[in-house]
């Protein structure tokens, strides 16, 4: 599986700035999640998004020990060690120590990338040692073979 220009899904992610959070949803300008955003961005750079996405809670990621978002992440993105994650990765963060990874980001240089926060909507920001010791996974978004 080939990735995606990392060009391409930096700005389909800062297409995406200033959308204001919104829990569940994935509408450019109108209001996104951190999942929200990462399904928004597949979608402008890969396609039609490969599955619906089920119904979660706030907490969904409080109880459990299953890395549901890496899973999913794996089913349909290339996966890559962290030491080789670039501009353009998605990446899956810790929120808390030994939990699971629950929140998505995509690194638009090496020490930068964009979320959506809670209070803030879809930002930009440093990536600080604080969020870097907290990534997780990263995974490359998938060539769009049709447009190739």
């Amino acid at each position: 599986m080939t990735s995606a220009d990392p060009d391409r899904v930096i700005a389909a992610a800062r297409s995406w700035l200033g959308t204001p959070y919104h829990d569940q949803a994935s509408l450019s300008g109108a209001g996104c999640d951190c999942l929200g955003l990462a399904r928004g961005v597949w979608r402008e750079v890969v396609g039609p998004e490969p599955f619906p996405i089920p119904a979660y809670s706030r907490d969904w990621g409080e109880t459990g020990s299953r890395e549901v978002l890496a899973e999913g992440a794996r089913a349909m993105m290339i996966e890559v060690p962290l030491a080789e994650a670039g501009p353009g990765a998605l990446v899956l963060f810790r929120m808390k120590p030994r939990a699971i990874a629950k929140h998505v980001g995509i690194l638009t240089g090496p020490n930068s990338f964009i979320h959506a926060h809670e209070r803030l909507g879809v930002i930009e920001e440093p990536l600080t040692p604080s969020w870097q010791r907290r990534i997780a996974f990263a995974f490359l978004f998938p060539l769009n073979e049709v447009e190739g």
